[in-house]
């Protein structure tokens, strides 16, 4: 869960049972979080689509400092597989 959570039940009257995950279940959780917000956004109304590509994008950086990178890393990375395979902006499907 997002880190302030916890704060925001709390404000609202609620008792929030926290659980502090060892390395693996962290990386874990936040593989399964990443698909349910994947999920989220594949279902989201035109409205809601950039506060889902928000989450996913959280959860991503989450990730990749989980696993050491900074996100200027990542970015890097993908600017390297765009200028070798190109990106997605064409709709280009392969059967």
């Amino acid at each position: 869960m997002r880190d302030k959570i916890p704060d925001i039940i709390r404000q609202n009257g609620g008792n929030p049972v926290i659980t502090i995950l060892g390395a693996t279940e962290y990386r874990e959780a936040l593989t399964a979080k990443l698909f349910e917000e994947a999920g989220e956004l594949r279902e989201a109304p035109i409205g809601e689509v950039a506060g889902e590509i928000a989450d996913v994008y959280e959860v991503l950086r989450a990730l990749a400092a989980d696993h050491g990178y900074d996100w200027a890393a990542i970015e890097r990375t993908a600017q390297a597989k765009r200028d070798e395979r190109g990106g997605f902006l064409d709709r280009l499907y392969l059967a």
